[in-house]
C-alpha cells in the first residue's frame, strides 16, 4: 500500500478539524490515514500552527542529512585511520 505524505499545512488542518469536534473516526476515513498515525500528529504537534509545523519539518530534515554526513566522516576517519596504521607498522 502506497504511503501518503501530508504537509505541515494539511496536517495543521486536520488536527483544526478534531479540535473543532470531529471524530478521529470520521477523520480517518475522510483523509485516508490511521488513527494511529492521527494520535501521533496529535501527540507530537497539537498547538502548532502550519508555519511552525512546516519549520519543525524542515529541522528534522536538515538534522537527518546532518547525522547521515556525520556518519559517513566517521566512516572515512576510521578507514583513514587504518590505513595509517598499517603503513606505520609495515
Amino acid at each position: 500500500m502506497k504511503r501518503k505524505t501530508f504537509t505541515p499545512q494539511q496536517i495543521a488542518r486536520i488536527l483544526k478539524e478534531f479540535e473543532a469536534g470531529k471524530s478521529a473516526a470520521e477523520i480517518s476515513r475522510e483523509y485516508g490515514v490511521s488513527q494511529a498515525a492521527f494520535y501521533k500528529w496529535r501527540q507530537r504537534y497539537n498547538g502548532m500552527d502550519a508555519t511552525e509545523l512546516k519549520r519543525l519539518k524542515e529541522l528534522e530534515e536538515e538534522n537527518r542529512r546532518l547525522k547521515a554526513m556525520y556518519a559517513e566522516l566517521a566512516l572515512d576517519l576510521k578507514v583513514a585511520k587504518e590505513i595509517i596504521e598499517k603503513k606505520v607498522l609495515s
